[in-house]
């Protein structure tokens, strides 16, 4: 199985003079960080920040697109026309991207948010429209996509470069979706148990479902929801247990996807 992965966290999720999250010591651990550009979490001067963050850590920038719902958090699913999400993501990649000049380096992926990566892991047309977007505004970024879902199709339809997501803080469903939030337990807390489940993700290339049964998903890179109270102590347990499994931790820009 896997021999090297990558570590994603969402970041930048504050805006204007309210805060969330645990950005700087993630970045110690992780090695992608997922921006939010301003419609479900963000701000110009949180993304700033980010990316200056972000370059003198040497760690690999993305775009964390969603929703316009910052009351929701991006987590209310919106009915949209497929232009109108192709049009949004395309905005928000812009916007990250933009922002990132001032750190003097570009982006190396997109991972959609909250609803919106929900919806597309199950819609193959909403799936291609953020992958259009992205083709559009850089065809080298990397897609991010649940593994086993329908972005996964649509990337390499499209002809992306994709990285297939696992989640270790999360509850899987039978269908290998993932759990909704609504549901106990949905969420992982505990650090030990999060390290264990990336680790099987890693190295036995399954995820366990809420029902107990294992499901086969090849990863590329690993998520840790970095708005949870324990995210930088799962963030630390997940490394230190894949550096001890003897899994090579790095960005995705230096996986050589296609």
């Amino acid at each position: 199985m896997a021999t090297r992965i990558d570590l994603n966290a969402d970041m930048g999720e504050g805006f204007g003079v309210y805060t969330m999250g645990h950005d700087e010591a993630l970045l110690e651990t992780v090695t992608s960080a997922n921006v939010a550009c301003g419609f479900h979490a963000g701000d110009p001067k949180i993304m700033h920040r980010l990316v200056t963050l972000a370059a003198a850590k040497g760690v690999n920038l993305g775009a964390h697109p969603g929703f316009d719902d910052l009351a929701g958090f991006g987590r209310r699913r919106i009915e949209m026309s497929l232009d109108e999400i192709e049009y949004l993501v395309a905005y928000q990649i812009g916007a990250l991207a933009a922002m990132a000049a001032y750190g003097g380096i570009r982006l190396g992926h997109v991972k959609a948010h909250g609803a919106l990566n929900n919806i597309a892991a199950e819609n193959l047309e909403v799936a291609l429209a953020i992958g259009r977007a992205i083709k559009t505004v850089d065809a080298n970024l990397i897609y991010v996509v649940l593994s086993g879902s329908e972005m996964e199709r649509a990337g390499k339809k499209l002809g992306l470069a994709t990285a297939r997501e696992g989640f270790c803080d999360r509850l899987y469903e039978d269908d290998g979706n993932l759990t909704p939030r609504r549901i106990a337990g949905a969420v992982i807390s505990d650090p030990e148990l999060a390290a264990q489940r990336a680790v099987q993700m890693a190295l036995a290339g399954e995820v366990v479902s809420r029902s107990g049964q294992r499901i086969r998903r090849q990863v590329e890179t690993i998520c840790i929801h970095g708005d949870a109270p324990t995210a930088v102590a799962v963030a630390r347990a997940v490394r230190r247990r894949l550096q001890e499994s003897a899994v090579e931790v790095v960005a995705l820009t230096g996986m050589g996807l296609g």
